[in-house]
């Protein structure tokens, strides 16, 4: 058996949310020394709730427990093609949750929204945030894809991932940084995504998944043969041991995979 994803569980979000923060700050360490700046990409959904609780804790004062948010550029994972002040806009929630909330003293990170130029056409819109990742990754023909040093995930009941959905073409797209979506199982239908390769090819993978509707899914990725085709299995598959999860004990009830309670 090959190398496998890290599954960490603990007692509830605020012990997982220190943790979290334990492990982003060791991502944000290895991102600045390896080239002075932090490349996140970041997912919607309840996640930014949780990185507000890791990374907005004052922690102990120490420097190696300082969130250097004027180093981090952030991306998104995945964004709905509607303006950055509407309800379904990942952009709109976490400035909501986290990035209007940030203390002035620790600096505001680079963050990198979708073009509005381009709400009517997704695919053109998916080719503008390419661009946009060229720009700050290199050009594409002399990187074949982008690495991110972390990429912050979620995972959806049907095991979904960014907006890369079960059974869905896209899984299969291998050129790509960003893909179009205009026929998204979960409204709304259009939307822009970073494609798979683009997602394991990144120097650490997080996925956050809490509450006991989680469960169910969890034991079907982490247990099953046919979890492993789901996007989130993909991803594990893909990422190996690049990939960790943090979860609450509600959301790994019945998961046979072993389990961590610390990193």
């Amino acid at each position: 058996m090959g190398k496998q994803p890290k599954l960490y569980t603990f007692e509830d979000i605020d012990e997982l949310a220190k943790a979290l923060r334990v492990y982003i700050l060791q991502c944000q360490q290895a991102g600045l020394e390896r080239h002075n700046t932090f490349k996140v990409a970041v997912s919607g959904g309840s996640l930014p709730n949780i990185l507000a609780k890791a990374l907005l804790d004052r922690g102990n004062g120490s420097s190696n427990d300082r969130v250097e948010f004027t180093k981090w550029e952030i991306f998104f994972a995945d964004e709905r093609a509607v303006s950055l002040d509407h309800e379904d806009s990942n952009y709109k929630l976490l400035k909501e949750e986290l990035l209007d909330k940030i203390p002035g003293d620790l600096g505001k990170p680079i963050v990198h929204p979708i073009d509005l130029e381009y709400l009517d056409d997704v695919h053109e819109m998916a080719d503008q945030y390419q661009e946009e990742l060229m720009r700050s990754f290199a050009a594409k023909d002399s990187v074949k894809l982008p690495i991110f040093d972390l990429l912050l995930l979620g995972c959806g009941p049907d095991g979904h991932t960014c907006s890369l959905f079960p059974n869905h073409e896209l899984l299969r797209e291998s050129d790509a940084w960003v893909a179009a979506i205009e026929d998204s199982p979960k409204p709304p239908a259009k939307r822009i995504t970073l494609s798979l390769p683009v997602v394991t090819h990144g120097i650490k993978i997080a996925f956050v998944a809490t509450g006991e509707g989680k469960a169910g899914i969890l034991r079907q990725i982490f247990d099953t043969d046919e979890g492993r085709s789901l996007p989130c299995g993909l991803v594990n598959e893909g990422g190996a041991e690049k990939v960790s999860w943090f979860t609450d004990a509600k959301a790994v009830k019945g998961v046979g995979f072993p389990k961590r309670g610390s990193l």
